[in-house]
C-alpha cells in the first residue's frame, strides 16, 4: 500500500457538508473505515471530501483511488488514479493497491500445494487417506523438486535426493554435497536417452552463466531435438535468444511453453520480457498480472507491473483535451451534480473563457476541472473501455479469469472455480515409454556395499557422493574420520552424526530386490539377537572397578570400545559388564553389569557414557569378538537367611552403617566434597536388608569411597554372604579409624614439640 499523504492545510469547515464538519475529522473517519475493510464506505466519505474542496488534494485522490480499488470498483479506481496523475506524475510504488485490484480480477485461484511448491518435501506414504498406489520406475526416479528425471542426483543430509542444480544453498555454506556415484551409475544404466538430453541441456545451462549463448543456444537446439515439448528447454532457449535480442523467436518459445502449461509462473515471465523486446506493453501488463495472480508474493514482478501501469494507463493523462471543460459542463447539468464547488468550478470556467483571464488562472481551472471529471467517475465509460483491453471479459459476464489471446487452445477459465489442471507427470524423452516398459533391470551388483561386499542395508550417502551400510561406516569412522573410498574428510559427518538413511535406495532395493533384501535383514536380525544375550558373549569392558547401584562414568575413545558401546544401544540392553584385567587370565574373575543412562558423543567421535552399576556375575569363559572382549557369565545374588539369623544380620546391618555414617562425619571437608562429586550422596540406610539380590545399595557406596587395593574390592564383590561382606567393612572401618587416630596423634605430639 503506498504510504498516507499528508493533505494540505484546509478550510476549518468543509462547505459542501451539511453538518459542517471538520475536515480532518471525515478524513479520520475515512482512514478508520478503510483500516476496517469498509472500502466503499471509505471511497464515498473520500470522494465527498473531494468534491467539496475548493483545490483538488493529489494524496485524497490516491487514497480515493486504493479505496475504489479494494472495493473492486476498478473503472472508478482508475479514474481516481488518473485525477491524482493531473496534480502530479504518478510513481509506481503508488499504484500498488489498483495493481493488487487487478490481480483479484484476473481470479485465477492458487494452484495446488503439489503444483505451487515442488520443492516442498513430499507426504509420506500412508498418511491422510489410503496407502498410494505404487510409482512406475521413471517416477520412482524423479526429482520431488523439480519433477522431472534425477540429473546428476545429490543426496542430501536428510536422506532425500535430488537434481544438483535443485539443491537448496542453506543460510550458512554447507559442505558441499557431490554426485550420489550408485544412483547416477543406477540412471546411466537404465535411462541413457534421457541422461543424454539432461547432459546437453547441463550444458546448455551452463554455457548461458559463461555468457555464451550461441554455444549454449547449439546445445539446446540439440537437446530439444530428442524432447520438442520439454518446457524448460523451451524457456532456455526463449532466455538465450532474449539475450541476443530475437524477441520474436523468443516469444514464440516463451508462448509454446505457456500453451503446454498455462499455469508456469516463469513461462510468463519470459513471455512478459519478450514482448517488452517488441514494445507490446498492454501484453506485457497482462503476462505480469497472470505472474501475479499465479503467486502474488513475487515482489520483483510487482514492481516491474507496477512500472508497465504507469506507462500504459498514464502516459498521456498530463494531455489536457481543449474541450475538456465543455465536456464536464455537459456531463454534470445532465447528472444534474449539487455540489456548491462544482457548481462553483463550472462557472469559474464559463466566466473564464467569455472574460479571456489569465494565462495562469485559466490552466489552473483547467487542472481542476479535469480532475473533478476523473474524481466524479464522469470518465467511467473510457476507463472500462482501457481496462478491457487489458482484462479480456466474457459478454454481460463482468472480468473474467482468461489466459493471453496469443495463447492457442488454452483452456476456458470463464466457468466459476474452474483452472487447468497441470500435469504434474515429470516430462519424458521420446525414448522414455520404452525404457519404462521394459521396466528397470536391477541385481545386487548395483547395491553392493564397498565395504561388506554385500548388499547394502541401511544405506547411507557420504557428502563425497559414496553410499554404504550405516553399520560399516560407523566401524570405519571409528578408527579415521575418512571415507572409506576417496579418503575424503568426513569431520562434519562424524561431528553432527547425521546418518539418514538414502530413501531412494531403500525404497529401490525394497522393490526390486525383495528377496535378496529379506536375506541380507535375516542375517542382521540373527547378529542382532546374538548380540542382545545377556548371559552369552556379553560384551566386557576391560578398566577399573565397579559395584552395584554405583555411579561409574566413563570417557570411551578407542575404536573398539565405541563399537561395543553403540551395539550395546544398537541391541537395546544398554548393557555391557565391567571387569579388572588379570595378569594371567586376561579378565578377573568377578565383574559388575553397568546399565547405560545416557551416551555424549563429541566431534572427535569419542563419547562420554554416564552407566551405573545393575548387579554382578562371575566370568565363566571368555573370548574376543571385533577387538572387544565378550565372556559367558553367571549372576551372583546373595544368599537369604531367616530367624536368629536373620535378627543377628539386622542388628549387624544398622551397626555398620552407623559406624559408616560416623567415619564418613570424620573426614576432612575437602576430603567429603571430592567423594560427594564423585560418587554423590551416600544412600539412606533400607529397613529390609535383603530387599536387594546384591545387597543395601549404602554398602556399596562405602566399598567404592574406602581406600581399599583392588584385590580386596574384587574379594568382597565376590561374596555371596551379606554378613561376610558386612564384617569386612567393621574390619576395614576399624583399621582405617585406627591408622586416622594414630596419625593425628601423632600430629599433636610434633605440634607439643614445637
Amino acid at each position: 500500500m503506498s504510504p498516507e499523504p499528508v493533505p494540505p492545510p484546509p478550510p476549518p469547515q468543509c462547505p459542501g457538508c451539511d453538518r459542517a464538519e471538520p475536515i480532518a475529522q471525515r478524513l479520520e473517519e475515512g482512514e478508520e473505515a478503510f483500516r476496517a475493510g469498509e472500502y466503499e464506505m471509505a471511497a464515498e466519505l473520500f470522494r465527498s471530501m473531494l468534491a467539496g474542496l475548493a483545490q483538488p488534494d493529489r494524496g485524497l485522490c490516491l487514497r480515493l483511488g486504493d479505496a475504489l480499488a479494494r472495493a473492486g470498483r476498478l473503472p472508478e479506481a482508475l479514474g481516481a488514479f488518473r485525477g491524482a496523475a493531473r496534480l502530479g506524475a504518478l510513481r509506481p510504488e503508488e499504484l500498488e493497491e489498483l495493481a493488487g485490484g487487478l490481480v483479484r480480477a484476473v481470479g485465477l485461484r492458487e494452484r495446488p500445494l503439489s503444483a505451487e511448491n515442488p520443492g516442498g518435501e513430499p507426504e509420506a506414504p500412508g498418511e491422510g487417506g489410503p496407502a498410494p498406489e505404487p510409482r512406475a520406475p521413471r517416477d520412482l526416479l524423479g526429482c520431488p523438486r523439480c519433477r522431472r528425471l534425477l540429473h546428476k542426483p545429490v543426496t542430501l543430509p536428510c536422506g532425500l535426493t535430488v537434481c544438483k542444480r535443485c539443491v537448496e544453498p542453506g543460510p550458512a555454506r554447507p559442505q558441499v554435497r557431490r554426485v550420489n556415484v550408485v544412483l547416477s551409475g543406477l540412471l546411466e544404466k537404465c535411462f541413457p536417452a534421457e541422461c543424454r538430453l539432461r547432459r546437453l541441456a547441463g550444458q546448455a545451462r551452463s554455457l548461458q552463466r559463461q555468457q555464451q549463448p550461441e554455444a549454449a543456444l547449439l546445445r539446446c537446439d540439440q537437446a530439444l531435438e530428442l524432447a520438442p515439448d520439454d518446457n524448460s528447454l523451451l524457456l532456455l532457449r526463449a532466455e538465450l535468444y532474449l539475450t541476443m535480442k530475437n524477441y520474436e523467436q523468443a516469444l514464440q518459445d516463451a508462448s509454446a511453453a505457456c500453451q503446454n502449461e498455462p499455469l508456469l509462473i516463469k513461462g510468463h515471465q519470459v513471455k512478459a520480457q519478450a514482448l517488452s523486446g517488441l514494445g507490446r506493453s498492454k501484453e506485457v501488463l497482462k503476462e505480469f498480472l497472470y505472474c501475479l495472480a499465479l503467486n502474488p508474493e513475487c515482489n520483483s514482478v510487482k514492481k516491474e507491473a507496477q512500472k508497465v501501469m504507469c506507462e500504459v494507463l498514464f502516459s498521456a493523462t498530463a494531455n489536457v483535451h481543449e474541450n475538456l471543460t465543455s465536456s464536464i459542463q455537459s456531463r454534470l447539468k445532465a447528472q444534474g451534480h449539487s455540489h456548491m464547488n462544482a457548481q462553483a468550478l463550472l462557472e469559474e470556467g464559463d466566466a473564464g473563457s467569455s472574460e479571456n483571464s489569465s494565462e495562469k488562472s485559466d490552466t489552473l481551472g483547467n487542472t481542476n476541472s479535469s480532475v473533478l471529471y476523473f474524481i466524479l467517475g464522469l470518465h467511467f465509460e473510457e476507463d472500462k473501455k482501457a481496462l478491457e483491453s487489458i482484462l479480456p471479459t466474457a459478454p454481460s459476464a463482468g472480468l473474467k479469469r482468461q489466459f493471453p489471446d496469443d495463447v492457442e487452445d488454452a483452456p476456458d477459465l470463464n466457468a466459476p472455480g474452474k483452472i487447468p489442471k497441470k500435469d504434474l507427470s515429470p516430462q519424458r524423452s521420446p525414448n522414455s515409454e520404452t525404457e519404462e516398459s521394459q521396466g528397470l533391470s536391477l541385481d545386487v551388483t548395483d547395491f553392493e556395499c564397498a565395504l561388506c561386499m554385500r548388499l547394502l542395508f541401511e544405506p547411507v550417502t557420504t557428502p563425497c557422493g559414496h553410499t554404504f551400510c550405516l553399520k560399516c561406516l560407523e566401524r570405519c569412522l571409528d578408527h579415521a574420520p575418512h571415507c572409506p573410498l576417496c579418503k575424503d574428510k568426513l569431520s562434519e559427518l562424524l561431528a553432527s552424526r547425521n546418518f539418514n538413511i538414502t530413501v531412494l535406495a531403500e525404497e529401490l532395493i525394497f522393490r526390486y530386490l525383495p528377496d535378496e533384501l529379506s536375506d541380507r535383514k535375516r542375517i542382521y536380525d540373527e547378529e542382532m539377537s546374538e548380540l542382545s544375550n545377556l548371559t552369552r558373549d556379553v560384551p566386557i569392558f576391560v578398566c577399573a572397578m565397579a559395584f552395584p547401584t554405583v555411579p561409574c562414568p566413563l570417557h570411551v575413545f578407542e575404536p573398539r570400545y565405541r563399537l561395543m558401546i553403540r551395539r550395546c544401544m544398537e541391541t537395546g540392553t544398554k548393557r555391557f559388564g565391567m571387569c579388572l584385567s588379570a595378569e594371567h587370565a586376561g579378565l578377573s574373575e568377578y565383574g559388575c553389569m553397568l546399565e547405560i543412562k545416557d551416551v555424549r558423543t563429541f566431534p572427535d567421535g569419542s563419547s562420554v557414557v554416564d552407566a551405573i552399576g545393575i548387579s554382578r556375575f562371575r566370568v565363566l569363559s571368555h573370548r574376543h569378538r571385533d577387538g572387544y572382549n565378550t565372556a559367558d557369565i553367571e549372576y551372583l545374588e546373595d544368599e537369604k537367611v531367616e530367624g536368629p539369623e536373620y535378627e543377628e544380620l539386622a542388628a549387624l546391618h544398622d551397626s555398620v552403617h552407623q559406624q559408616s555414617v560416623s567415619w564418613f562425619a570424620s573426614l576432612q571437608d575437602r576430603m567429603k566434597e571430592q567423594i560427594l562429586s564423585h560418587f554423590g550422596v551416600m544412600p539412606d540406610r533400607e529397613p529390609e536388608p535383603q530387599s536387594n539380590p546384591s545387597g543395601p545399595a549404602w554398602s556399596w557406596w562405602i566399598l567404592a569411597v574406602l581406600p581399599l587395593e583392588r584385590k580386596a574390592q574384587l574379594a568382597i564383590l565376590g561374596m555371596t554372604s551379606l554378613k561376610e561382606r558386612l564384617l569386612a567393612i567393621r574390619r576395614i572401618l576399624v583399621i582405617i579409624t585406627r591408622k586416622m587416630n594414630s596419625r593425628q596423634e601423632l600430629a599433636n605430639a610434633r605440634e607439643r614439640n614445637n
